[in-house]
């Protein structure tokens, strides 16, 4: 993922900071509890594409 793409992304619905797991190639939100998939290093920043986090995964941001 692009360190500048990253920098000027938010989340969509709330436009808070993104977190990217490179990992799960996603972008995590805290503020909407939300992951947005990346694929093939595209960020998918459409609500209906993203999962909603656990409670675990919310512990760890």
């Amino acid at each position: 993922m692009d360190k500048h793409l990253l920098d000027i992304l938010v989340d969509p619905i709330t436009k808070g900071p993104l977190i990217y797991d490179k990992k799960n190639q996603e972008l995590l939100s805290r503020s909407s509890r939300l992951a947005y998939p990346v694929r093939d290093g595209i960020p998918v920043m459409l609500p209906e594409e993203a999962r909603e986090l656990s409670a675990e995964e919310m512990e760890k941001l």
